[in-house]
């Protein structure tokens, strides 16, 4: 491919980005508290000023404005630019790794999801059935099409997917007669199943459990958590995904299947 043209894709990858990470951001605010994502505009969640189009320029307003809004000076998050880096970094993976193909595109949209609701369970320890459902469809939607699962494993992964957890929580409800799990995680793994295939759900899981467990290892050490402090697992479960959709195949050679 000529170099020129190449830069042209890269760039184009990293506005797309960009633009996509700064509706994740109204996304992750706004899909917990069951408010539309489309009205009203972008507003300061301090003083209410509705957010101009030269202040919500991604990343570039956040510099500008030195962290603050402009009418009132109450501090912007850094997450708000982090997510719009986020974004353009999962498109430049997903270049990267899948290219400018069916797979690409699927890739990197379910990258996308998997950043925002990485951050929802982490704030509210909730996945939210209206981004998790329509995943699965979208999945199995790709596979027809030529995704990163064929339709046969799609079909397959999402059960399995879901099987899984739901297992887990059943068993685990009548041992301990609490739910270890929340029903969020089986149709978000169901959703992961769908894009990822079954072999794929079953790596991004082990990789989750792996995470999850030394996370929680390292707070009981640190003094700042027990055996029963609950942990987002849908975030471990989004990390995962993000790793196994992006990171070279020698990288998850350990696992033995």
């Amino acid at each position: 491919m000529d170099p020129r043209i190449e830069l042209v894709m890269t760039l184009g990858a990293v506005a797309v980005g960009l633009v996509v990470g700064s509706f994740l951001n109204v996304v992750i605010h706004r899909v917990p508290r069951r408010l539309s994502i489309v009205r009203p505009g972008s507003a300061c969640p301090a003083c209410g000023e509705p957010i101009r189009w030269y202040d919500n320029v991604p990343v570039l307003s956040w510099i500008v404005l030195r962290a603050r809004c402009r009418r009132c000076g109450a501090p912007i998050p850094v997450r708000y630019p982090a997510v719009e880096l986020g974004g353009a970094i999962v498109a430049l993976l997903a270049l990267h790794r899948w290219g400018w193909t069916v797979s690409g595109a699927e890739a990197a949209l379910f990258g996308w999801v998997s950043l925002a609701l990485a951050l929802i369970d982490l704030e509210h320890k909730l996945l939210p059935d209206v981004m998790t459902l329509p995943s699965i469809a979208g999945g199995l939607a790709f596979s027809l099409a030529g995704g990163i699962a064929g339709p046969v494993d799609s079909a397959l992964g999402a059960v399995v997917g879901a099987a899984i957890p739901a297992t887990l929580i059943v068993v685990y409800r009548r041992l301990k007669g609490v739910e270890g799990m929340g029903w969020g995680d089986v149709k978000y793994l169901a959703a992961i199943g769908a894009v990822a295939g079954v072999m794929g759900c079953l790596r991004i899981l082990v990789l989750a459990a792996v995470a999850g467990a030394l996370t929680g290892i390292a707070l009981i050490a640190a003094g700042r958590g027990s055996r029963e402090t609950e942990l987002p697992f849908g975030t471990f479960l989004a990390a995962a995904a993000l790793f196994w959709l992006y990171a070279p195949p020698s990288w998850l050679a350990w696992i033995p299947w």
